[in-house]
């Protein structure tokens, strides 16, 4: 068993940090693309 294995700094879940990441790069993008629509369509 590799030695980084044995001794975890960090235990947490890590669905968690993968969910949060999908989440706020998935708002990322939409808010992105609404400022895109709005500004073609008050153009």
């Amino acid at each position: 068993m590799n030695e980084f294995e044995k001794d975890v700094q960090c235990k947490r879940n890590d669905l968690i940090d993968a969910g949060n990441g999908f989440t706020f790069s998935f708002l990322f993008f939409t808010i992105i693309f609404a400022i895109g629509v709005l500004m073609k369509a008050l153009s």
